[in-house]
């Protein structure tokens, strides 16, 4: 008995897959919910088990192929003899369809009623319906005016369409040279590719710049860590800081939490702070939902769990969807400023930088302070410079005084 392997469900939205790689080959006995595909959507990988033992019998779908929701991958013999893969069926040839018979030329134009000569020849050099044409000549003959009135009478005939310029062909692949190496585009870093674009394109991005002192968080962050790690089994980093004191700016300035639908804004009353993760695959941003309800240690749990699930392959649709704002830290790959661009439908996000110690001025005297250049990049068309401004440095304040963040103010 033949068992089959389709592709499930991919999540809302998402109704192909790339097949990235076949884990068993043809021929290959495979155990009952032992992975035997992976599947590439655009936001995920995911892997299809075997819904029960046999010998994997035939792969029908090869990989770098692109497969629907539902379609047959292939099947597995649970009797455990492999079946050979199945011919794929042969296009039947067209049947040569009898010739059709030539179209009959039209009929030269004759005239019912009486013409003089000249304008028997008008009309037959140019095909008019003779017996239409009113005759004024004498005993109902048509005359070579009554022609050239019934030409003038009659409406131009429309211009055809011009036919649309036909598309330059495309260029042939350019082949790589002795030091160079073609690879195709994985689903992931294609739809990257697509909302970065449809960002561009769609919204009106600025980005608003600012400083923060990082010396507070820093102290109050090496003062509570071991014991904080002790107590909740994960460390005290900077990322929960931030996502508290984005919240509270959000609460202050609720557009930059909003986004457009058509010729609508939706203002959210919930706070699922995106957290942009780097993996070999590309950028992903699972989403910390209600973030707002979360003390330190959970958001640093949520994010720590996110974070291994996204270099393991292992998000799910519901882990990459629904966000509010994001927050993305170029600062761990020595980034010292950037210009982070939004994720749709989003309309604001907030980048991180590297924490750098540059001379400031305090008071009166000249320090060396920890300083970390923050970004947030917005869609001008739903949320005003000054509200951008105000927010930026709602999250600078909270950051130099995180007490704040603590007495919820």
């Amino acid at each position: 008995m033949a068992t089959e392997i389709r592709v499930p469900a991919l999540g809302e939205s998402v109704t192909e897959a790339t097949v990235a790689r076949w884990l068993k080959k043809a021929g290959e006995a495979v155990k009952q919910d032992e992975p035997l595909v992976e599947l590439e959507t655009d936001k995920v990988t995911l892997e299809v088990n075997a819904a029960a033992a046999g010998v994997l019998a035939e792969i029908l779908q090869p990989e770098g192929g692109t497969v629907e929701v539902g379609a047959l991958l292939g099947t597995i013999d649970a009797a455990g003899a492999a079946a050979k893969p199945a011919e794929a069926p042969k296009a039947e040839a067209p049947k040569a369809e009898a010739p059709k018979p030539a179209a009959a030329k039209p009929a030269e134009a004759a005239s019912a009623a009486a013409a003089s000569p000249a304008a028997r020849k008008m009309i037959a050099d140019q095909g008019l319906p003779g017996d239409s044409i009113p005759a004024t000549g004498k005993g109902g003959r048509v005359t070579k005016e009554d022609v050239v009135n019934f030409v003038e009478a009659k409406p131009a005939p429309a211009a055809a369409p011009q036919a649309a310029p036909k598309p330059a062909p495309a260029a042939p692949p350019r082949e790589p040279g002795a030091r160079e190496e073609r690879v195709r585009m994985s689903r992931l870093r294609k739809r990257i590719a697509e909302r970065l674009k449809e960002a561009q394109n769609t919204a009106a991005i600025l980005t608003t710049f600012n400083e923060v002192d990082m010396t507070r968080v820093i102290a109050v962050r090496e003062r509570h860590r071991d014991a904080f790690e002790k107590k909740h089994g994960v460390k005290l980093g900077f990322m929960s800081f931030f996502v508290k004191a984005a919240i509270a700016a959000l609460k202050e300035i609720p557009a930059v939490n909003a986004e457009i639908d058509g010729d609508e804004l939706i203002y959210k009353n919930h706070y699922d702070i995106g957290v942009a993760v780097g993996t070999e695959q590309g950028l992903v941003v699972p989403v910390v939902r209600d973030a707002d309800a979360m003390s330190f240690a959970e958001i640093e749990k949520t994010i720590a769990a996110l974070g291994k699930k996204a270099r393991d392959g292992k998000l799910s649709m519901e882990d990459l969807t629904g966000g509010t704002f994001t927050i993305s830290n170029g600062g761990v790959y020595g980034s010292l400023m950037s210009t982070p661009i939004l994720n749709p439908p989003q309309s604001a996000i907030l980048g991180m930088h590297k924490t750098m110690q540059r001379p400031m001025v305090v008071g009166d005297r000249i320090e060396a302070r920890p300083m970390m250049y923050l970004a947030v990049s917005y869609d001008h068309r739903i949320i005003d410079g000054r509200e951008a401004v105000t927010f930026l440095v709602r999250i600078k304040d909270a950051i130099e005084d995180p007490e704040r963040l603590l007495f919820d103010l």
